[in-house]
């Protein structure tokens, strides 16, 4: 696993051996930045972090503050040493508790986002789930991005609230990357 673009495109990510978690593949990476388009000096939380590849992509890609959200303490200790390993201890900063939990502490600091990448679990309705906590801890900015990596089987429209809605979908086999936009009063 790399990173596929930005100033430290190549540079190799650590990922457990054995570990039942689906990383996001290279492929699915690179195409989720080139749909998003420039990250420079935007904000990026990456929830469901897994090893990190996702919100150090960004940061490698011009993002200047990603939060990354994972609560398998194996996987932090994974992501802290990809941090360290790319030198983005300045950019980065990991919340190692579940989803809803680190919306809810970054929503109390007021913390705001511009674009919110989620790769849960598939086939768990966690797609579903996410959406809910985001309209609920708004830690999003006005006109902001939300992509979820979700099965293309997983159903999540009775989630969706009157404040988001979907504005884009790509299928790749399996795979869904869907964008949604939110907004607030």
């Amino acid at each position: 696993m790399r990173i596929t673009g930005g100033d430290l495109g190549g540079r190799t990510l650590s990922f457990p051996g054995g570990s039942k978690e689906r990383p996001t593949s290279d492929f699915l990476r690179e195409t989720l930045f080139n749909l998003l388009g420039s990250l420079t000096g935007e904000t990026f939380l990456d929830l469901f972090a897994g090893s990190g590849s996702v919100g150090l992509e960004a940061a490698s890609r011009g993002a200047r503050e990603v939060y990354l959200i994972e609560k398998s303490k194996n996987l932090v200790k994974v992501i802290n040493k990809n941090i360290q390993t790319c030198s983005l201890e300045q950019k980065c900063r990991v919340i190692g508790t579940d989803v809803e939990i680190g919306l809810r502490q970054l929503a109390k600091k007021k913390y705001q986002a511009d674009v919110v990448f989620a790769d849960p679990p598939y086939n768990r309705n966690l797609a579903g789930a996410t959406l809910k906590s985001l309209s609920k801890y708004r830690v999003l900015v006005k006109g902001g991005v939300i992509v979820i990596q979700h099965s293309v089987k997983e159903n999540y429209s009775e989630f969706l609230s009157e404040n988001i809605y979907q504005i884009q979908q790509r299928k790749y086999g399996e795979n869904a990357l869907t964008f949604f936009k939110g907004e607030w009063k």
